[in-house]
């Protein structure tokens, strides 16, 4: 118990660390860096949404560099394939005994943290082939399967201008995110800095603050971190009302076609668990699930057309559930 309460005081500091050594390269986003960081040490996945130039890629790099993990970076393009993902069997000969067989070899997805930049510019049997990797953290390819070093954490970047040529995601493989995090314009003052920051030669040298072996420490402890029943029944009370029928709420039966799943509720408690250990306590409260809502159920709820013409996104409805349950 003693080693454990170290371990979770270890996370606090390591997050004021990472924070402090992010804030040298990114200026502001410190929510967005909070909630990837819930979402590593969750076992999550996190799609970005943003325009271009907000430093997404950046962002995520950056974030390899200071958890000493190994970083990868997949383009996606029309003309992806599977195996351009997961990796590809060689037929090699050995100059020794002439004799020829197949060697494995591993793509990028064999890294601990897997930039998947403009996720949606691919087809989905390409988008697919991230699946089982984000599930079941192993990669079957000719017949052989192969474990991924751990911690394996997939940041998926989606630009929402541009819709022309390009796939959207499935509802199964989004549910797979643990968040959907959406990156907002800088302030003006945020924007003054940017501009300072970018605009002279100063290549600033990141130290790496959180070693491999302490993030799987993290995740583990994740696990043993009770959960009052109050909140476990607040987070599936209010994924429940995200479903049409459920509560027979006529403006939600009027939004929404298709609710969150019970992925949400496990994310919403696991995020819980993280936000709490982060701010030094040791048992989640429902303020934590409040604050997790919305980039948790933001990509599972699909929407109707009368919601669309009223102008209510899954913003709103989130909002609207939150003050119901207020009430």
């Amino acid at each position: 118990m003693g080693k454990d309460i170290q371990k979770a005081e270890a996370i606090a500091n390591a997050f004021q660390t990472i924070q402090k050594e992010l804030g040298r390269i990114i200026v502001g986003q410190q929510d967005i860096i909070e909630q990837l960081l819930i979402a590593l040490f969750a076992r999550g996945h996190c799609l970005l949404i943003g325009v271009p130039g907000l430093a997404k890629t950046l962002l995520i790099k950056t974030l390899g560099e200071v958890l000493d993990l190994k970083f990868s970076r997949i383009q996606f393009t029309p003309d992806l394939m599977p195996s351009d993902i997961t990796g590809t069997e060689i037929l090699e000969e050995d100059k020794t005994t002439g004799q020829k067989a197949f060697r494995f070899i591993k793509g990028p997805v064999f890294a601990n943290i897997v930039l998947a930049d403009e996720i949606n510019r691919t087809p989905p049997k390409t988008q697919s082939a991230l699946l089982e990797a984000m599930q079941e953290y192993r990669v079957t390819a000719a017949g052989h399967t192969f474990e991924l070093d751990l911690p394996f954490f997939v940041l998926a970047t989606q630009n929402p201008i541009e819709q022309e040529g390009t796939y959207p995601l499935p509802e199964a493989q989004l549910d797979r995110f643990m968040f959907s995090l959406w990156l907002d314009y800088p302030t003006f003052e945020q924007e003054v800095e940017i501009v300072k920051r970018t605009t002279i030669e100063d290549v600033q040298s990141l130290t790496p603050v959180v070693r491999k072996q302490d993030i799987l420490e993290f995740q583990k402890l994740v696990r043993k971190v009770p959960v009052a029943d109050n909140v476990v029944e607040f987070t599936v009370k209010l994924v429940n009302l995200t479903r049409p029928g459920a509560d027979y709420d006529e403006k939600i039966n009027e939004w929404i076609r298709w609710g969150a799943g019970p992925r949400a509720s496990q994310n919403l408690i696991l995020g819980a668990k993280v936000r709490a250990l982060l701010h030094n306590r040791f048992t989640p409260e429902i303020e934590d699930v409040r604050k997790l809502a919305l980039p948790v159920l933001r990509h599972r709820l699909v929407t109707s057309y009368s919601a669309e013409a009223e102008g209510v996104g899954a913003r709103e409805i989130i909002d609207y559930l939150l003050q119901k349950m207020e009430g």
